[in-house]
């Protein structure tokens, strides 16, 4: 009987050795090995934007080590996996075994998806869009391959992250890319020398401000929802430290809860989460 989980560490272990620096990184690497353990938050998402997961054509765009691809075909979704590099392709592979399932999963660019019109009834691209050649190539894609009314959920990168989500370091979004890049290569967190080889540099990535990628995904016939605004309309949206709890319900109290998060998307947070529905 092989050794799945051994098999699985051996394959994702080079791909993260250019995060060695991390503090976490010991914990950072356990997620990595058992993803699909760690996705119920984006599967309450998904189900709260397009319904039940079970029985649902849903297509994982950039499924990168499939945790989320197997998360989601285990509660039931018909799951199409599909990811640019093979390596990780294999890696989803194994992840799926090792739950006994058998994943289609497709070696793909997110601009030229192998699927026919209106194949998938909600598509996924979490961690993504930031690293394709073209943005806009790719939204067109999606809206393809989605029936109308179907959902994409997805995010993109805030080109103002006070944090950046890929380096980690306080405020090289606000400074110009060629010293950024520089710093970054200072501080020892460049990818130069990783197993990844294109759109991996900052200034390669795409980032974007909140109104400018809202207007982009409506050009291609989507109706754009801020999931976690939504979390907030309802009054799902959960603060982990107490005193942000305090804040935001002192906030709250004064009517400048849904101004405050406003003002955080557009000048600090560090990536969009959307929900895109195809009119």
């Amino acid at each position: 009987m092989p050794d799945l989980t051994s098999d699985l560490e051996r394959a994702i272990d080079p791909w993260l050795q250019h995060m060695t620096w991390r503090r976490d990184y010991a914990r950072w690497r356990e997620r990595r090995i058992n993803q699909e353990l760690y996705q119920d938050e984006r599967l309450e998402m998904i189900a709260g934007a397009a319904g039940p997961l079970a029985g649902m054509r849903l297509l994982d765009l950039g499924a990168g080590m499939g945790g989320f691809a197997v998360a989601a075909a285990l509660r039931g979704a018909r799951v199409a996996a599909s990811e640019y590099n093979p390596a990780y392709c294999a890696i989803v592979r194994l992840r799926a075994e090792r739950h006994g399932l058998s994943l289609p999963i497709f070696n793909a660019a997110g601009e030229a998806l192998p699927f026919p019109d209106a194949s998938f009834d909600t598509v996924v691209a979490w961690d993504v869009i930031e690293h394709v050649q073209s943005p806009t190539e790719m939204l067109a894609e999606i809206a393809r391959v989605l029936r109308p009314g179907g959902h994409c959920l997805l995010t993109a990168i805030n080109r103002r992250a006070w944090v950046d989500p890929h380096y980690h370091i306080r405020g090289i979004n606000w400074l110009p890319r060629p010293l950024a890049e520089a710093i970054i290569a200072r501080r020892g967190r460049a990818k130069a020398g990783a197993a990844f080889r294109d759109m991996q540099r900052l200034s390669e990535m795409h980032y974007f401000h909140y109104g400018q990628f809202v207007r982009l995904c409506e050009r291609h016939g989507f109706k754009v929802k801020d999931l976690r605004q939504e979390q907030l309309r309802r009054g799902e949206l959960r603060s982990p430290k107490p005193s942000r709890r305090a804040a935001r319900a002192a906030l709250r109290a004064l009517g400048l809860e849904g101004l405050a998060y406003r003002a955080q998307r557009r000048w600090y947070v560090g990536m969009f989460e959307l929900d895109l529905e195809k009119l």
